[in-house]
């Protein structure tokens, strides 16, 4: 039986400052905890009304006054964490706060780790990992798509379809595992048909939700572009022109990248992730075929692809790449060694203006002619992902997770087609729990610790 891996809270009860380091006319300090009752009893003899601000004056346990300010007092399971919840809106000096803090520790509070609030509100059950997640985004967002799009996840958009494909999977598994357990009803794995278009139909919902979610983490992380190609199409030469070093081994010998290089890049202040590729083709060589396989698997998770040619080779050198699917909204084609055709150099033709098609870029890595053409059409295509309406923010762990959750449902469709049905529901269930990964409900506790981590104190 699948058991949700969530622990709850300690029982210690949390201070900090709510609010940006330095002076400012408020400044916020936050409190939960099963001690947050006492701590306000302690601090003005009386709780204050539940969700009402309340004017008083914060005192040290000489009873002299540190701060006057307004209270709101939230009571569980009414707040943001589902614990009790006091809030102290007072000057927003940082000597008042660290008063008002060292108050606090001495009631029985302790110091909050980064993002302990929002993990509370997860472990407490009043939002999902992802929503957990938005509220990190939103505060960190860059520009007004990325905040409508964190606010989004923040309301559930993004979790209710993961959770509707979720449904969807449960329903399959339920029947797969209803077939092996009771084979003489209706459903039989072995004769019906149905259960591999549900996990086909399955399959085409994460493709779409894929979409969406690399969109979506395009808006607060880096765009990642494989370059990829056949070999000796200039690929290492490229990425060194980009990277402007010499990163990449460059040979006339063919096949000479035989693994994945990654490269950071800088845009004019637009960071990129760049990864270099084995040249794609059929090879005898055990080594190669290894290469040409991480090339397919990079090139599969990538945002955007960078299709290199010769550009001697002319049109027929894009088709027929083993293993890579090319869709025009995805990738630019980069016509290189203009060196020794002549072509002029620069952006050929901009999917803007050419609706359906890709764009085309022509170029020299040896001699550096025409990248500065192709690292402004980079930067242009950043900017466009930055500025564009997403349905969501999303993170790259989410895309992850929706590609192994696809691999597994691949494998679970090709077991119904062959009538395994027991090997069948065990990838349907792996299926299910990396779903279940996104919004939290099957998530290892090192990554609990991995993304709260980065969150602001007192958030």
């Amino acid at each position: 039986m699948d058991t949700p891996r969530r622990a709850g809270p300690s029982g210690d009860t949390i201070v900090a400052i709510a609010t940006p380091a330095g002076r400012g006319g408020i400044g916020v300090v936050r409190v939960s905890g099963p001690q947050t009752a006492a701590i306000a009893m302690a601090l003005f003899g009386a709780l204050p009304p539940p969700r009402y601000a309340s004017l008083r004056v914060f005192r040290d346990a000489e009873n002299q006054p540190l701060d006057e300010g307004l209270i709101l007092y939230f009571p569980k399971p009414n707040s943001f964490t589902g614990e009790d919840v006091l809030e102290f809106h007072g000057h927003g000096g940082p000597i008042v706060m660290d008063l008002l803090i060292a108050r606090f520790l001495e009631l029985g509070a302790r110091p909050a780790r980064p993002g302990e609030f929002s993990e509370r509100a997860f472990l407490n059950g009043k939002i999902d990992l992802v929503q957990a997640e938005a509220v990190a985004d939103l505060i960190a967002s860059s520009s007004a798509s990325a905040a409508r799009a964190a606010m989004r996840s923040l309301q559930g958009e993004f979790s209710r379809r993961t959770n509707d494909i979720v449904s969807d999977l449960v329903r399959l598994r339920a029947q797969v595992e209803a077939a092996i357990d009771f084979p003489d009803e209706e459903i039989d794995v072995h004769t019906d048909h149905r259960l591999e278009r549900d996990c086909g139909a399955i399959r085409t919902s994460i493709a779409t939700l894929l979409i969406s979610a690399r969109e979506g983490c395009l808006l607060h992380e880096e765009m990642t572009v494989a370059l990829i190609g056949r070999p000796n199409s200039g690929k290492s030469s490229l990425l060194n022109a980009l990277a402007r070093h010499d990163r990449a081994i460059v040979s006339a010998v063919p096949g000479t990248t035989r693994d994945v290089l990654r490269e950071q890049i800088d845009l004019d202040g637009m960071s990129l992730h760049l990864i270099d590729t084995a040249g794609l083709r059929e090879s005898g060589d055990e080594i190669e075929r290894e290469g040409v396989r991480r090339a397919r698997a990079a090139a599969a998770q990538a945002d955007y692809l960078l299709l290199v040619i010769d550009d001697a080779d002319g049109d027929d050198a894009v088709n027929g790449l083993p293993g890579i699917p090319i869709l025009p909204a995805r990738y630019t084609l980069v016509r290189n060694k203009i060196d020794l055709t002549g072509r002029s150099p620069g952006l050929l033709l901009a999917p803007e203006t050419d609706s359906g098609q890709a764009a085309e870029v022509a170029i020299s890595a040896r001699t550096g002619t025409g990248v500065d053409a192709l690292r402004a059409h980079l930067r242009s295509l950043r900017a466009h992902e930055l500025a564009a309406e997403t349905p969501f923010s999303a993170r790259r762990r989410h895309v992850d997770a929706l590609h192994r959750a696809d691999r597994a449902l691949e494998s679970a469709c090709r077991e119904l087609w062959l009538r395994r049905g027991e090997l069948a529901a065990e990838e349907l269930r792996l299926a299910q729990r990396t779903l279940g990964e996104i919004t939290g409900e099957f998530t290892p506790e090192d990554l609990l610790g991995q993304i709260f981590s980065s969150f602001c104190i007192g958030k």
